[in-house]
């Protein structure tokens, strides 16, 4: 057959057009509005991550990448998580899933809402991984992901949570027998969970599902991290402590998964334990921060801190808590300036003072000053600190400072109700209400001081604590128990420490504050088994707290 020369210029150029039309819709054509984190991956220590086998991987090319980027997600290194699937990106920019991995990199279901430009870096990581073949398994995934992403502008972020582990539960009937599968869904139905939910009904089956795998794969990283995750509450922590003795050895270079299992052991008053791990996960953090920015400190880091201060004022240990503040006011330069590094460099000032009742310097906390942190972003990790010093100022009786703070929140729970963050809000509602009691107490209203502080008690136990924080400033149960001991009513105050005890284990002024309702009720033998608590609590440290002289001298004097 001939052709026309006009005719085959006329092909050629179609064919160029096709060609170009291709070219065009690769995905290369969209990855530069990503801004995909890039670079050499940063791995302290021998880059031991726990194992994982994940089958949707692509290219036999990049699945060693891809499977390291996965156990890098599973233990919330989400910086180099989203460099390994880069890298993967890089190698076969035709794989939806490594797109799927750096929307799951940006999605961070456990911890605070995600920004509008994550939001919209999350839509467009979708968009360019649909146009993509895949397989079925893994369009599920990105079907899943882009539940939570796709529709941010006009519903809200637990709805899209839901919407996420709907579409994740559906994947997970139609593949239970696929490992990869059943682990995330189980975070994504533990995400889900609300904080009021006192059934833990999505925590429970979370873990169901995911102790049944550890049976099987025991040393996979995201296995034991969600058990963890899934049973960080007071009723559920104990299923959850021989995990959390085994997470930091899964993965052993992983800053986050060192720290996680203090979340287990805060729970349980395993203070020793909870410092160890920290203290290691500290370290790891540290080496990390060298690597990425000499001089800076990674939040990992200032997490762990957080831990370590709250488990050291436990065992009476002011001389290492104080120590920690003070490397915390050295910080020149932190990365990245988040709630977590706001919620702990507002939490370790607030807790030295009042642990210790030392209410002068408690009236007069001031933020510390971070470069790069702006205090104007966080609302409830402020009010941490203005709780704080109201509570100073009201025992060294400066009512006019105590308004001005009590004002300060106020203000922080408006902020809050208006961008619909109800957790963060009715955490600053129990401030208030606490502070109000106290002011009532001041002023001689007792029966109306008790009746607000029960109040605040009883909401603080229908809610649970956010993962970034150890613990409240202060219980509200302990100080409910505090002010009906002030208020000569022992046996009452006794009932309020011991159900503080239940939730709280091993908290050294619940147990100096049982001993003392103990006695003062006339029960010596209680009072001598909370005081001999306290010091089996205490015995490997050189602590100046008074407690525990007077804990001494009650039980040299009280042989029961």
């Amino acid at each position: 057959m001939k052709y026309s020369i006009s005719t085959l210029l006329s092909l050629g150029a179609i064919v160029i057009f096709l060609i170009s039309s291709c070219k065009n819709n690769k995905p290369n054509a969209d990855l530069s509005s990503l801004n995909l984190l890039r670079g050499e991956l940063q791995l302290c220590g021998n880059g031991e991550f726990g194992d994982v086998n994940f089958s949707e991987s692509c290219s036999y090319e990049t699945r060693e990448t891809f499977n390291l980027a996965i156990s890098l997600l599973h233990s919330f290194e989400y910086i180099e998580a989203e460099k390994a699937f880069a890298k993967v990106i890089d190698k076969d920019p035709e794989c939806a899933m490594a797109y799927w991995g750096v929307a799951m990199s940006i999605y961070h279901g456990l911890w605070a809402p995600p920004e509008k430009s994550v939001l919209e870096k999350g839509v467009k990581l979708i968009a360019i991984a649909e146009k993509l073949p895949k397989s079925k398994k893994s369009k599920q995934y990105l079907d899943a992901i882009g539940a939570f992403y796709k529709n941010w502008e006009s519903a809200d972020d637990q709805s899209r949570k839901l919407a996420y582990a709907q579409k994740m539960k559906d994947m997970y009937e139609e593949n239970s027998e696929d490992t990869e599968v059943a682990v995330f869904y189980a975070l994504a139905l533990r995400a889900s969970a609300v904080a009021s939910d006192k059934t833990y009904s999505k925590q429970r089956e979370a873990g169901q599902i995911l102790e049944d795998l550890f049976r099987k794969e025991p040393n996979h990283p995201g296995i034991a991290h969600y058990i963890i995750h899934s049973y960080d509450y007071p009723e559920l922590a104990k299923l959850g402590l021989n995990t959390a003795r085994r997470y930091a050895d899964i993965a052993p270079n992983s800053a986050h998964a060192q720290h996680m299992p203090s979340h287990i052991f805060t729970r349980l008053g395993l203070w020793d334990e909870s410092i160890g791990t920290n203290l290691n996960s500290a370290e790891s953090a540290i080496c990390y921060a060298e690597s990425v920015s000499p001089g800076a400190h990674w939040d990992e880091e200032v997490h762990a801190m957080g831990y370590l201060v709250y488990a050291y004022l436990q065992t009476g240990n002011n001389k290492l808590a104080y120590q920690q503040y003070e490397y915390l006011k050295s910080f020149k330069e932190i990365f990245p300036p988040n709630f977590k590094i706001a919620y702990t460099a507002a939490a370790i000032p607030a807790r030295i003072a009042v642990e210790n009742k030392n209410w002068e310097e408690a009236g007069t906390l001031e933020l510390p000053r971070i470069a790069g942190l702006e205090w104007q972003k966080f609302p409830w990790q402020k009010s941490l600190l203005h709780f704080a010093r109201a509570l100073g100022n009201i025992h060294t009786n400066n009512l006019e400072f105590v308004h001005k703070d009590l004002n300060f929140l106020r203000s922080f729970e408006k902020e809050l109700i208006i961008v619909d963050d109800t957790y963060k809000a009715n955490q600053v509602a129990i401030q208030i209400k606490t502070i109000e009691a106290w002011i009532k107490l001041k002023k001689g209203n007792n029966e109306e001081a008790i009746t607000l502080m029960t109040t605040a008690a009883e909401m603080e136990s229908l809610t649970s604590k956010h993962p970034v924080t150890p613990g409240e400033i202060l219980p509200a149960d302990e100080l409910l128990a505090d002010m009906l001991l002030a208020l000569n009513k022992p046996q009452e105050a006794l009932a309020a420490y011991e159900l503080n005890l239940v939730r709280r284990p091993n908290r050294f002024n619940g147990l100096y504050g049982a001993a003392i309702a103990a006695k003062q009720s006339g029960n010596m033998k209680k009072s001598a088994i909370y005081f001999e608590a306290l010091l089996k609590l205490t015995e490997k440290i050189d602590s100046d707290r008074k407690e525990i002289k007077v804990a001494k001298a009650f039980l040299e004097q009280n042989t029961i």
